[in-house]
């Protein structure tokens, strides 16, 4: 697992961006978000754990939960 912060978020499009401590910026789809946040009230600021998948356009983080 990953430690990071919620970056940006368009929940309007239904994804983020998470900064995470490695340094690295990671996308997230709000299918990947778990049932302990609501994506919907995501703002940014918010510390998450999460883990990186594969897609077809890279490491994205996936599994996201509060942290």
């Amino acid at each position: 697992m990953s430690n990071g912060t919620i970056k940006k978020v368009a929940s309007d499009r239904g994804f983020g961006f998470i900064a995470a401590d490695d340094g690295q910026e990671y996308f997230f789809h709000r299918s990947g978000v778990d049932s302990t946040l609501d994506f919907d009230r995501l703002s940014g600021g918010e510390a998450v754990t999460f883990e990186i998948e594969a897609s077809p356009k890279g490491p994205r983080a996936g599994k996201v939960r509060a942290a």
